[in-house]
């Protein structure tokens, strides 16, 4: 995957995982893969709300759709969210790297100056 490509992917899931609801079902779906009306279940929303919630986290890659006869059963996928937390970490590596430094400088202009 080149790099454009994976940060449009880390977009996507970065607004996927942004609705409470969507986290909720990605929840769910951590434990077992469902049916819509399972997921549907514990959420005051209706089907088809969900189901869009659904069409969202799948277009993110954090959801797969597979087909049992007429039923659509959803799994968690977790590697959007892995691509996701690479990212994470290594902007946080670059930003302490660039505080540790800016740290170092004014501790050197701190003794210049006394």
């Amino acid at each position: 995957m080149d790099e454009y490509n994976a940060d449009i992917g880390i977009d996507r899931a970065f607004r996927a995982l942004a609705d409470p609801t969507r986290r909720a079902i990605l929840s769910q779906l951590v434990a077992a893969p469902s049916r819509v009306t399972e997921i549907a279940a514990p959420h005051a929303i209706s089907l088809n709300a969900v189901s869009k919630h659904l069409q969202i986290l799948e277009r993110a890659g954090l959801v797969e759709r597979h087909r049992r006869g007429r039923e659509h059963w959803f799994s968690f996928n977790q590697q959007p969210l892995q691509r996701a937390q690479s990212w994470v970490t290594e902007t946080l590596e670059f930003w302490n790297s660039q505080l540790n430094n800016l740290e170092d400088y004014l501790q050197a202009q701190e003794k210049v100056s006394d």
